[in-house]
């Protein structure tokens, strides 16, 4: 008799995690057997769990912060994208070994495709707000996709530097904001990787009315859905891609992994985590 695949969320802390539902629903409407729940794991007892997943019964997992890192020094193989970007948020066994993939680029680019279609017929230049761990998967999707140029801003433009030493990539350059906001001009996109917005977080300042008509507007800030950055350029009447997306479309690559079945972003399941998210702000 076969068990039923067991997969996890990992982080410290982690009751914040929406990947339950989102596996969870997908299990449901596919009617596959199978388990997917979320563990508070402390750094230090994180290398032990890594290393006995298998006798615990789990066919893998995704990890979020702090563990990306160490998730990806763990694996026995990274796919080329985590082992550019030296991390992982994506785990499962394959002839035995522990792989490792970091799905959040995938994930940029799904949403995009989906809720703006045609966003990167233009690929000139990309401004990415931030130089977090986000904005390293991201600007490293972009640069798989074929923009020409990448400014990535930040409050501290040393930060931005390390970045891109990191992705040691002639295409993308570090900026302050000030000087992110002299080439909006002739921007194509625009993408907003800051906790600015967030809620309970001061909005972001960084002004956009110099974007050209044809440009997108992209917050990975799923909380609220509509932050004040992406109401304002649709005040201008540009195309806006929310954060929530992303959320969505990282996850798929992992539940096809552990469970077998490709499962599909849909409206309904879109609604499903709006309501919790919104449910949890009440």
């Amino acid at each position: 008799m076969s068990v039923a695949p067991r997969a996890f969320v990992v982080g410290w802390p982690i009751a914040h995690s929406r990947s339950p539902l989102i596996h969870g629903t997908w299990l449901d409407n596919l009617g596959l057997a199978g388990s997917y729940e979320k563990l508070a794991i402390e750094p230090d007892a994180f290398p032990a769990f890594v290393q006995t997943l298998r006798e615990n019964g789990f066919v893998g997992g995704n990890v979020t912060i702090p563990h990306k890192a160490v998730a990806a020094s763990l694996c026995t193989e990274l796919t080329p994208t985590a082992r550019r970007l030296g991390v992982a948020n994506t785990l499962w066994f394959e002839n035995g070994r522990l792989c490792g993939d970091t799905t959040d680029g995938a994930g940029f680019l799904g949403a995009l495709d989906q809720d703006a279609p045609g966003w990167d017929r233009r690929r000139a230049l990309a401004i990415v707000l931030g130089a977090g761990g986000a904005s390293r998967a991201i600007v490293d999707a972009l640069l798989q996709r074929g923009f020409a140029r990448i400014i990535v801003a930040n409050r501290s433009v040393e930060r931005a530097d390390l970045l891109l030493r990191q992705l040691r990539d002639s295409r993308c350059e570090a900026a302050s904001f000030d000087a992110a906001e002299h080439a909006t001009s002739r921007a194509d996109l625009l993408v907003n990787t800051t906790s600015a917005g967030m809620h309970g977080q001061a909005e972001l300042a960084f002004d956009i009315a110099a974007l050209p008509d044809h440009a997108v507007v992209n917050d990975i800030v799923y909380v609220p859905r509509r932050t004040a950055l992406l109401r304002r350029a649709e005040a201008c009447g540009l195309r806006t891609v929310g954060g929530l997306g992303m959320l969505l479309h990282q996850a798929v690559p992992g539940f096809a992994r552990w469970f077998g079945v490709r499962p599909a972003v849909t409206p309904e399941l879109r609604a499903i985590v709006e309501a919790d998210i919104e449910a949890a702000q009440a």
